[in-house]
């Protein structure tokens, strides 16, 4: 073991705050943020779109992009997406409805694994995993502490419920 493995170096939000860059935050530990690719940004702005059209109905749910979610004092992420509904404070510090994250070869470790694994014990609702290459959506559904993977695209929100054809994100 390596004298970097064996004296880790945690950091906190507070850190964080002052790095150049984008970066992500998860217990401590710091995780660069690559440039989005445009297959990505291109996705992002139709999801957005498809989301906040079926949100229109549904006042009190917000769609946000790229927006930071401080879960604690050492932890902060960036979802492509989320759904907040209710009271929206001037910093985001309670899970959102439902996360969205752009599946890409270099995120797909940490999109699949670590901020499913923090989403799911944080208590966001709803994650859902889009893959561009695949042109396919994972949904999952927090039940008694567990994602679950959904076979309808139904989603019950704190203040509506709405349903969401993916399949046209993907022109």
């Amino acid at each position: 073991m390596g004298l970097a493995e064996r004296y880790p170096v945690r950091y906190t939000v507070e850190d964080w705050k002052h790095w150049q860059g984008d970066w992500e935050l998860v217990e401590g530990v710091p995780y660069a943020m690559a440039s989005p690719r445009p297959v990505n940004q291109m996705l992002l702005s139709q999801l957005s779109w498809l989301l906040i059209t079926k949100l229109v109905g549904c006042p009190q749910c917000v769609v946000y992009s790229e927006l930071d979610w401080y879960v604690s004092y050492d932890t902060v992420i960036r979802p492509d997406l989320m759904v907040l509904c209710g009271d929206i404070p001037e910093r985001v510090e309670r899970p959102p409805e439902l996360v969205v994250e752009i599946v890409s070869p270099s995120s797909r470790h940490m999109d699949e694994g670590l901020k499913f694994e923090l989403c799911e014990r944080e208590g966001v609702k709803y994650f859902v995993l889009v893959y561009p290459e695949e042109r396919s959506v994972r949904v999952f559904e927090l039940l008694e502490d567990k994602y679950e993977e959904k076979p309808d695209r139904n989603f019950k929100l704190s203040a509506c419920e709405v349903e969401i054809d993916f399949a046209k994100i993907f022109v």
